[in-house]
């Protein structure tokens, strides 16, 4: 299979113009595979970005709960990052041609990190997911909230739209710049792979490619998911800050940013079987899709 993608990212040859659906699908499609996979990883990571925890800690947490609850939250993030991965794949390969066509002058490198950045901060108004899988992955409120769609009533109800997009701002900050370096590098590093002509080899050359520039890039911005976590583990009351929420959590990790990093080195394992699945599952359903409607 050949891959649609390019130095810069994702195809924008003539003639695609009308078939933006692919990309959309194509992301929504990796996205979905993606979560069912690595849930359960994710949330032994994320109780310890929350609590501080040690792995078998978290693990052993996850476990006493029992598998009732392993998936308990799972439905905000395959809403969330279906769409996201939608958006991100679909709106960027929009952006870039609606640039390259406003602004031929441009630079391909900037319309491209530009159409990336437009992407993520669209990504961005899916915070609400977020939000409540956030919410519902704390032991907390296990009692508290019933499911997804309870979780939601519920705080439109009793604390309004607003609080939906707590921890808003770390997602803009992490965002942007991580699309903007994915969609930059990943053709360049599977360029250097060995070229493979068969499908099977060009497909695990997409997924090496992603999984190793997903596990950098999850591992460079990951104290911004921590605070982002912090900040949105409180229901109603004041609403902290980026800055300051950082600083907060800094400090009770007694100013060490090591502890900062708990749960890093499930996060880049579990990165890698994401990124890698994302972008070998995206790559096989564009060639599926262009098939289907070339």
């Amino acid at each position: 299979m050949e891959s649609t993608q390019t130095e810069s990212g994702p195809s924008t040859a003539v003639g695609r113009d009308d078939k933006d659906w692919h990309d959309f699908a194509s992301g929504a499609g990796a996205a979905m595979t993606n979560i069912i996979l690595t849930f359960p990883a994710y949330k032994v990571m994320f109780r310890q970005q929350l609590d501080g925890l040690r792995f078998r800690k978290a693990v052993k947490q996850v476990v006493h709960e029992g598998l009732s609850n392993l998936y308990r939250g799972v439905g905000p993030p395959l809403m969330q990052k279906g769409t996201s991965l939608a958006i991100m794949f679909g709106a960027y390969n929009k952006f870039q041609k609606i640039l390259s066509k406003s602004m031929p002058s441009l630079p391909r490198e900037v319309t491209n990190a530009s159409a990336a950045i437009l992407a993520g901060s669209a990504e961005a108004t899916l915070t609400p997911f977020e939000r409540i899988q956030t919410l519902l992955q704390q032991r907390t409120y296990n009692e508290r909230f019933s499911n997804t769609f309870h979780a939601f009533r519920i705080i439109k109800t009793q604390y309004g739209l607003k609080e939906f997009y707590r921890g808003l701002s770390p997602i803009l900050l992490r965002n942007g710049p991580s699309n903007a370096l994915f969609f930059g590098l990943r053709g360049r590093i599977k360029a250097l792979l060995p070229e493979s002509s068969t499908q099977v080899g060009n497909s695990l050359n997409d997924f090496v490619s992603g999984a190793v520039l997903g596990a950098c890039l999850s591992t460079l911005f990951f104290p911004l998911n921590v605070v982002k976590n912090n900040m949105q583990k409180q229901l109603g009351g004041e609403v902290v800050g980026c800055w300051r929420t950082f600083v907060i959590v800094f400090n009770e990790r007694r100013r060490s940013f090591k502890r900062m990093y708990y749960g890093v080195s499930l996060n880049y394992t579990r990165a890698l079987i994401s990124w890698g699945t994302i972008n070998c599952t995206y790559e096989i359903l564009m060639k599926i899709f262009t098939q289907l409607d070339p």
